[in-house]
């Protein structure tokens, strides 16, 4: 298959590198500094086993590039790219598209948050798309290097519209699974993405906000609690708009859901720590983000998708919205960050206000 990766990130480069290295033809979009690196040494992917330098890949500065007179038509456009970049993205591609008379290929989002399928629906057709997850923890230790502590590659897949072509969905399946993921089909495409949300809510928007590593957060007791209330509110949302969690690699939300909404706090608590322990201080993507001065920000696709929903519903969040409206003002007045800056009682204080 031949493979357009729309984002250098680190889930782009780990799926870019994977397909690549079982010979398939790979094009990866990436910024010009990360071109320059990439095309010297290769792309640098980490794990367990030791380290890969794979160099068969095509890597290029932009979509206008990667459709250059003659390029041959892509199978599947996987888009990596953060939620807030997905318009510009579309964007960018339909005019690339438009000059050269390739056709537009399916797509695949591996994206974060909710709402980046709507967008690239309406840009490839909603039976051109297949909505995705995946749960491999990579890190960018150094531009042109991915990360992979443990060799754990997930993902899940789901037509986002029943008249998908069988063929391309089978194909990507299959070329996913022989680059080592497990792959996992699901049949309601909003299930798998939501259930990520709740995966992708524990610990990020306070992280970023208190500037502290989950591992921190999780500690005290008060924000813990934070952290359950703002799932549950992300619960309640789902259950009023008939969406149903699914199993997820090794999360098993379909009988988490019921315990993380009746348990009592005590009891959760325990089990939250241990799982931000796992993680040790690894910071999540809202804190990387805001600490390298970005002027954007996933919690919109994230805390801010529970609360437009719970909107349309009828359902409150307060504890998301205000995460959400909180962090974005953060991103926007980088300047006020060190009077939130570890001060738990704070952010404890506002959102019971």
């Amino acid at each position: 298959m031949n493979f357009l990766i729309i984002g250098a990130g680190a889930i782009g480069c780990l799926v870019g590198g994977k397909l690549a290295q079982q010979n398939h033809a790979v094009t990866l979009v990436g910024r010009p500094r990360f071109v320059e690196i990439v095309r010297t040494q290769g792309l640098i992917l980490r794990d367990p086993t030791g380290s890969h330098a794979i160099r068969n890949l095509t890597v290029v500065g932009s979509l206008a590039e990667a459709f250059m007179p003659g390029q041959l038509a892509y199978d599947l456009a996987v888009f990596t790219v953060k939620s807030y970049d997905t318009t510009k993205a579309l964007v960018e591609l339909s005019q690339a598209v438009q000059a050269t008379g390739v056709a537009m290929p399916v797509a695949l989002s591996l994206q974060n948050g909710v709402g980046n399928e709507e967008a690239i629906a309406a840009t490839v057709g909603s039976a051109n798309l297949i909505a995705g997850s995946i749960s491999t923890p990579v890190s960018v230790p150094q531009l042109g290097v991915i990360q992979i502590s443990k060799a754990h590659y997930s993902v899940g897949l789901s037509p986002w519209h029943p008249a998908i072509s069988a063929a391309i969905l089978n194909a990507t399946e299959q070329a996913l699974q022989a680059a080592g993921f497990t792959v996992t089909r699901y049949p309601d495409a909003r299930g798998l993405k939501w259930t990520k949300v709740l995966m992708n809510l524990l610990g990020n928007a306070a992280s970023a906000i208190l500037d502290e590593s989950p591992r921190v957060i999780f500690a005290d007791s008060k924000l813990v609690d934070l952290e359950i209330d703002a799932l549950r509110e992300a619960l309640a949302v789902m259950r009023s708009a008939s969406i149903a969690p699914v199993n997820f690699d090794r999360y098993p939300f379909q009988w988490l859901a019921p315990l993380l909404r009746y348990l009592p706090k005590l009891v959760l608590r325990k089990f939250l720590r241990a799982q931000a322990g796992a993680r040790g201080d690894k910071m999540p993507s809202l804190q990387i983000d805001l600490s390298n001065g970005k002027k954007q920000s996933e919690v919109g696709w994230l805390n801010g998708a529970v609360v437009r929903l719970g909107q349309e519903k009828g359902v409150p969040t307060p504890v998301n919205q205000l995460l959400t409206e909180t962090l974005s003002d953060l991103v926007q007045n980088q300047e006020k960050r060190a009077a939130w800056q570890h001060n738990h009682a704070r952010l404890v204080a506002a959102v019971r206000q």
